[in-house]
């Protein structure tokens, strides 16, 4: 079998932390390519995952001019996500993106409408629907073992955990902070597990509190005057048939149990959430009961391996729809819904109205 070539868009610390170390342990693919602004971090990544012939660009154009690749990772900031995937889908090349789809709906938009066009793929870089946990509790979703779920949370909060590594602060390279940061992943979870990309109404409010408060706890030292994007935001979203959806989100917020990318769902039949392990609730013979679901045997995996396995998993899925023409598992247009969604928080927070879907 032919191996996948694959280019690499970005050569900063998701590329380096997520996704080649992941792509390089599958012998069906070689890294072949790799682009970044800076010179030397395409070459770094190059000589640590790369084939020994691989090619170092400084302009992603470049690389998409390479006949020889087949599959590109957009790993860069979210304002080029659509920018460059689209040219990357013109080019004829399949395309894995990282969460947000774009900085904006419009740009999902196009993205959603390239792929289309040209037929090639395109999938974002939701990691977290392919942890253990999120795979069992979306079977029960699927077996109708909560009924219809018509309440829902989505959680992405941290107590004091704010990035202050690269643009993160940067509302003009990343659209937002804690909600497209994080606030994505739960929001992503949430619509999958109760199948429903209908939004109807949306309410959202964004604040700038803690972060600009000089007697905060400032774990990781950020600096509130670079401080460019909210520290909390959150929503809530009515859906069509009528289901809610409470979006929370924050970097810092003074609240003592924290969890990001985690849900609770609530059916006519039962329910489930992930706050401290994954749990099933309902009714039987007229009693209720709580059912913990154990994943990995008695004991608790660190986060670290339960985030390997999760983009290990994704990675393998991803490569085999490209190789085998499978039908992908985080679908664009599924990642234009929560784009659509971030964006109705984020202008329901700045004009204090809520925002209706036509």
């Amino acid at each position: 079998m032919k191996k996948l070539k694959i280019g690499i868009i970005g050569c900063g610390g998701i590329a380096a932390n997520k996704h080649l170390p992941h792509l390089s342990k599958f012998t069906e693919v070689e890294l072949s390519a790799f682009s970044d602004s800076f010179a030397e971090k395409a070459q770094q990544a190059a000589e640590q995952f790369g084939t020994a012939d691989a090619a170092v660009y400084t302009d992603y154009k470049q690389l998409l001019a390479n006949s020889t690749i087949d599959v590109v990772h957009v790993c860069t900031s979210n304002d080029s996500h659509a920018e460059i995937s689209i040219a990357a889908l013109e080019a004829g090349k399949h395309v894995m993106c990282e969460k947000p789809m774009a900085i904006c709906a419009a740009d999902a938009v196009r993205m959603l409408e390239t792929a289309k066009r040209t037929g090639k793929k395109l999938t974002i870089g939701y990691n977290n629907r392919f942890r253990s946990d999120s795979q069992q509790l979306h079977k029960v979703c699927r077996n109708g073992e909560l009924g219809t779920i018509y309440f829902a949370k989505a959680h992405a909060i941290r107590r004091r955990g704010v990035p202050t590594r690269g643009v993160f602060l940067d509302k003009d390279k990343q659209g937002g902070g804690p909600l497209i940061d994080i606030g994505t992943h739960a929001l992503d979870l949430t619509l999958w597990m109760m199948d429903n990309y209908k939004p109807k109404m949306v309410v959202g409010t964004a604040y700038h509190m803690l972060s600009q408060n000089n007697e905060a706890a400032r774990n990781g030292g950020w600096d509130p005057k670079s401080f460019k994007v909210e520290d909390s935001a959150f929503g809530m979203i009515v859906m069509e048939n009528g289901a809610t959806i409470m979006l929370e989100s924050s970097w810092a917020l003074n609240i003592r149990q924290e969890g990001a990318a985690k849900v609770t769902l609530c059916g006519t039949k039962g329910g489930a959430d992930m706050r401290d392990g994954l749990w099933i609730n309902g009714e039987e013979n007229g009693k209720l009961y709580d059912k913990e679901i154990l994943m990995e045997g008695s004991g608790i995996p660190s986060l670290d391996k339960v985030r390997s396995k999760s983009i290990e998993l994704e990675m393998r899925v991803w490569l085999d729809s490209v190789l085998y023409d499978q039908e992908l598992v985080v679908k664009p247009e599924q990642a234009l819904v929560v784009s659509q969604i971030l964006e109705a928080v984020y202008e329901s927070a700045e004009t204090g109205k809520a925002v209706y879907f036509t």
